[in-house]
């Protein structure tokens, strides 16, 4: 995996905390930490989109942010498991997993700025 697809799931899980940050966070510390993660964030994504497919990147982006805050919210915050929703986010995933799986990355020329 090349770095800018660590960097698209990388910038994913920054996506899933701040996320729930938005409904969870109460103190002060918990704010500041929901607003570092939306930095990251996007400051993350920008680079990957220089980089390989914009349309590619964002679908996954947003279907693996998808899936870890429906992860999250049922895990850590008790939110009732519904098998459905999770048939519906098992689709999505297969589907986030097969456009990585058919993009071609774009080959970097040399001397271009």
């Amino acid at each position: 995996m090349n770095k800018y697809w660590f960097y698209v799931l990388l910038a994913s899980s920054f996506e899933v905390y701040w996320v729930s940050g938005l409904k969870h966070s109460e103190s002060f510390v918990e704010w500041s930490l929901t607003i570092g993660a939306i930095v990251i964030t996007f400051f993350l994504l920008p680079q990957t989109a220089k980089h390989l497919p914009i349309g590619t990147v964002y679908a996954v982006f947003a279907g693996l942010g998808t899936v870890g805050t429906v992860l999250v919210e049922v895990i850590v915050y008790g939110e009732p498991f519904i098998p459905l929703k999770a048939v519906l986010i098992g689709t999505l995933l297969i589907g986030v997993i097969g456009l990585k799986k058919v993009s071609s990355e774009p080959v970097e020329s040399e001397g271009v700025a």
